[in-house]
């Protein structure tokens, strides 16, 4: 055998056994969640409409059904575990979970870490302030918000938080781990001028807070996934695939209309 001939089978033959370790590792997501017949979903429970504890004390939101139904076709259980937005990635990585069902932007610095399903649905980022504020500091646009002298809130972590980064350089921005909720509590304290999150988040939101309103414009508009593991390549095929089907068999339209685009979730949660 040659030198020249045995360098190159070396580095061929490691690709292999690459290649062979990754179709194993791949597989075994799925096969773990088959076998013990339950599947494992890290969520971020602290606001509605995408996954929140009701009046009734229980788990429920966009995200949650469109999991509870995968659960029951595929004929396993499903275990939520809550966390903090900043939590979700190092749980699904550390293998607490099998994946992230939550409003997830898939950014090309997330997309380093996880393998993001096809989007299952889509949102704008926009900003929401007081009625007070909107009259006492005279503005009625987002971009009226990129002045040294106002706070900005977002969810820590979050796209909205980069959102407010790129767009909004001058403001001072505040950062908080509660999620959107925090951000209103915030804004409601008086501790910010303003707060950043999405459309669909806010039609909820205002409902509690009345004094809100949006500022016009979308700040952004973004696709939102559910997240595996690098290694879960059958698993987020799955996750893609029923996605598809939800779509094209109208599950999926239905449940947007009542948690998403509208807000006729809240008479019975």
């Amino acid at each position: 055998m040659t030198r020249l001939y045995r360098n190159l089978v070396i580095p061929i033959a490691a690709l292999a056994v690459m290649a062979i370790g990754i179709q194993t590792a791949s597989a075994t997501t799925m096969e773990d969640i088959v076998s013990r017949g339950e599947l494992r979903v890290a969520v971020q429970t602290q606001g509605p409409p995408i996954s929140f504890i009701d009046k009734n004390n229980e788990r429920t939101g966009l995200a949650v059904e469109i999991v509870k139904e995968l659960g029951k076709d595929m004929g396993v259980d499903v275990v939520f575990k809550d966390y903090d937005w900043k939590g979700l990635i190092p749980a699904l990585i550390g293998g607490k979970v099998d994946f992230i069902a939550a409003d997830m932007t898939p950014t090309a610095k997330r997309a380093t870490q996880l393998l993001f399903t096809e989007p299952a649905f889509f949102t704008a980022n926009v900003a929401f302030t007081t009625k007070e504020n909107m009259e006492a500091k005279g503005y009625s646009h987002w971009k009226d918000l990129n002045d040294g002298a106002h706070t900005v809130g977002a969810t820590q972590a979050s796209t909205y938080a980069a959102a407010a980064k790129q767009y909004l350089p001058k403001a001072d921005l505040k950062e908080y781990s509660g999620g959107t909720a925090a951000t209103a509590q915030a804004l409601s304290q008086g501790r910010i001028d303003a707060g950043i999150s999405d459309t669909g988040t806010m039609k909820g939101l205002m409902k509690d807070y009345p004094e809100f309103v949006l500022l016009k414009g979308e700040i952004t508009k973004e696709p939102l996934s559910f997240a595996t593991r690098p290694d879960s390549v059958h698993l987020v095929r799955f996750l893609d695939n029923y996605i598809r089907l939800i779509r094209y068999n109208g599950k999926l339209d239905e449940m947007l209309d009542y948690w998403w685009h509208t807000t006729a979730w809240e008479k019975d949660h």
